[in-house]
């Protein structure tokens, strides 16, 4: 049986930052990732592949995207070496000070047992390892992205702060150049500077992205740490010294050179310290299932689930003055798919303690060319374009008509494109209010969240992207699942969360387990409630924190206080 000094389940925001700093201690760490290896290149683009980009093990499907479905709200999580910096749109945005709270609500409280203070250099380590950089807008060629100026101007007009959050993305001296020592890192693949294609959130083909696996996970293999992928965990225990870890040996190529029919292998091995960094759902189901042997787990565990926040908007059909005539409008180009995926950020800065001033930011958002073809060519208005293009055509034949260019004809059939040119998704995340709780349903994950009491946070954001489409002269289209009294979130947290004791909290202020020595947690089911902007950078600065502590820890006494 093999056996470490430390042994870390997940590879996200969390682990890849523990992992770093513990083989950097010189420590025997192992990294068992559920989901697979993705070199540049390597992620689907065709419908076929990814129809198959799904992570359900049981129906032979080892892809990036996990999707859980609750009764009242959606999350979507990565598998993948590298976890959620895979899909993620790359912003590094610091919680601000002011929302480390310490406050009521109805049915709860959330209070945050660490401080910006303890955070900032921690903070300041993981953009400096993560090549943080703001995106070059006063450059060109990027200083001609038409969606970061329209946020600017809506922010100005509405009078709220915008900023150009620092975003983990390499750009290069130009779109697509190669980098210098790009092929440094674990994949040994090359890598090219931002293209600018809006293709962030499917997992970047040219290694732009200074994703975790480029990072961390590169750091921490270069320093001696073994990297075990399609290893999912399923059960754990203490045993003396330490605890026994079992995982699954997934073969995501059994159906091409063996049997797919025949069972996942099932491995052990011992470690003298346990670290939980499967995410939000992953880290609470994990403890909710192996509870029975660790009796001593807080009765907080499962509890302060919050979705961040989140929430989706659309502005379409954007509209300016028309210079040339004077009283008229004419189209306002937005182009979300030039670009990153997110370039810059609106705030609204929370000013009370109130249900409406729980503060929040929206941010311009894009996504890959390919999905403008789909909404402009749609099956029904293709048809309908082409259709008299052909009649057009099969008139001329009739009559014989000696005009012998189409152009005009084709342009017609093709059309202007301009309402996915014109649309712009905004994305919203703030502080919603962390009253959900999870638990186990017939061996299943469910999550009890009452969307009730975020009702007016959703209302005060809703407004404002409203406020934000209006002052671009468009349109405006709320996330209907919000119309059906449901929400989807890319940004689950809590269900373990830091308390200053075992009744109010899983884990400490450095994520050790209370009344389970050795046992830790870095990831986002320890916060005690949401971040606020996007909350990849906080999880990290606790990782950091929690991993330095963890390593005086073990070389300490080998365990660390319970």
């Amino acid at each position: 049986m093999d056996v470490f000094d430390a042994v870390v389940v997940g590879s996200g925001f969390g682990g890849s930052v523990t992992a770093y700093r513990l083989a950097e201690a010189k420590l025997r760490v192992c990294v068992l990732e559920r989901g697979k290896r993705y070199p540049p290149g390597s992620f689907p683009r065709s419908p076929h592949e990814t129809a198959k980009n799904f992570w359900d093990p049981d129906s032979r499907l080892f892809g990036m995207y996990d999707m859980w479905s609750f009764s009242k709200m959606d999350a979507l999580v990565s598998s993948g070496l590298g976890g959620g910096s895979l899909i993620y749109a790359n912003v590094l945005i610091r919680k601000p000070e002011d929302w480390f709270v310490h406050e009521s609500f109805d049915g709860g409280y959330e209070n945050w047992p660490v401080t910006y203070e303890d955070l900032d250099p921690h903070y300041g380590s993981v953009e400096t390892m993560l090549g943080a950089e703001q995106y070059p807008f006063d450059m060109e060629p990027y200083a001609h992205t038409p969606k970061t100026r329209a946020m600017k101007e809506a922010a100005e007009s509405l009078g709220l702060p915008w900023e150009l959050p620092k975003l983990a993305v390499s750009f290069g001296d130009r779109p697509g150049a190669p980098l210098p020592g790009g092929d440094d890192n674990l994949h040994q693949a090359p890598r090219y500077g931002c293209r600018l294609v809006g293709e962030c959130d499917l997992g970047c083909n040219f290694g732009s992205k200074n994703s975790l696996d480029f990072t961390y996970l590169s750091a921490a293999y270069r320093l001696g740490a073994e990297i075990r992928t399609l290893c999912e965990v399923r059960s754990f225990e203490r045993v003396q010294e330490g605890f026994l870890v079992s995982y699954i040996e997934h073969d995501a190529d059994a159906d091409a050179a063996g049997d797919p029919s025949a069972p996942p292998r099932r491995r052990t091995i011992r470690t003298r310290r346990l670290v939980l960094s499967a995410g939000t759902l992953g880290t609470t189901y994990l403890l909710l299932r192996n509870r029975s042997a660790f009796p001593a787990l807080s009765p907080a565990l499962g509890t302060r689930f919050s979705g961040n926040g989140d929430f989706l908007g659309l502005v379409f059909k954007a509209r300016k003055a028309d210079p040339d005539v004077p009283g008229e409008t004419e189209p306002r180009l937005l182009e979300p798919s030039y670009g990153p995926v997110i370039t810059s950020a609106i705030k609204v800065d929370r000013k009370g303690s109130g249900p409406k001033d729980r503060g929040f930011y929206i941010e311009d958002a894009g996504y890959p060319e390919f999905l403008n073809w789909l909404v402009e060519h749609n099956v029904l208005t293709l048809s309908n374009r082409v259709g008299r293009f052909l009649l057009r055509r099969g008139w001329s034949q009739l009559t014989r008509t000696a005009r012998s260019q189409v152009g005009r004809q084709l342009n017609d059939a093709m059309g202007k494109g301009l309402f996915t040119a014109t649309s712009l998704p905004l994305l919203g995340m703030g502080r919603d209010v962390p009253n959900g709780r999870m638990f186990l349903r017939d061996g299943h994950l469910d999550l009890d969240w009452k969307l009730a009491a975020s009702n007016e946070y959703f209302n005060q954001m809703n407004e404002t992207m409203q406020a934000v489409s209006h002052s671009l002269g468009g349109r405006y289209a709320a996330n209907p699942l919000w119309l059906l009294n449901r929400l989807i979130t890319v940004h689950p947290v809590g269900g373990a969360p830091m308390g200053n004791n075992a009744r109010e909290g899983v884990v400490d202020s450095f994520g050790r387990v209370y009344g389970c020595p050795g046992l830790s947690i870095a990831d986002g089911s320890v916060l005690p409630g949401p971040v606020g902007p996007n909350p990849s950078l906080t999880i990290a600065a606790l990782a950091d924190r929690s991993a330095r502590r963890l390593v005086e820890d073990l070389q300490q006494n080998g365990t660390g206080p319970s």
